[in-house]
């Protein structure tokens, strides 16, 4: 018997995630779709990844597409978090997206964005891995939003006390 997938889910809303929306377009047609399954992957090439689900509706939006755009949300933008997260539309319209290298949208106000192009998808169970080498980004200023058991948080600007000396 494998192990409890909802144990396994509780287990690992545990661990506090930043909250992005990965972009993509295809044709005329723009997608977003909220991922707290992200990460940085390598510096030579700079590679980042993002996990979706096989049988999520952007994957095959994001196969087709060959490209994307992560967007890393700030602490402000739990509606953009939730537009892309829930049932309902995941285009872009009515909001004012700018283009980098990939003409993947990207969205405003957010800390920052890679765009990247598609480099490797890698099958790992019910998801695929997908690998994108960062051909463009930028960096902004503020407050990320964080997503820990379940729910949406803040940061408590604070020292941390404990193994560090003073």
């Amino acid at each position: 018997m494998g192990f409890d997938s909802q144990l396994q889910r509780k287990i690992m809303g545990q661990f506090a995630t930043g909250v992005t929306v990965v972009t993509m377009k295809n044709g005329d047609e723009t997608w977003g779709m909220t991922a707290n399954a992200v990460t940085s992957v390598s510096l030579d090439p700079p590679l980042v990844l993002v996990c979706v689900e096989t049988g999520n509706q952007t994957h095959p939006r994001l196969n087709e597409a060959g490209c994307f755009v992560l967007n890393i949300l700030a602490a402000e933008q739990k509606e953009l978090s939730d537009r892309f997260a829930f049932v309902g539309p995941k285009d872009c319209s009515g909001l004012e997206v700018a283009t980098a290298v990939t003409g993947a949208p990207v969205l405003p106000g957010t800390l920052g964005y890679v765009d990247c192009r598609v480099h490797q998808v890698v099958t790992a169970g019910d998801h695929d891995i997908f690998l994108g080498e960062i051909l463009g980004g930028e960096l902004s200023e503020g407050e990320p939003l964080i997503f820990f058991a379940g729910g949406y948080r803040a940061l408590v600007p604070e020292e941390i006390k404990g193994d560090q000396e003073g």
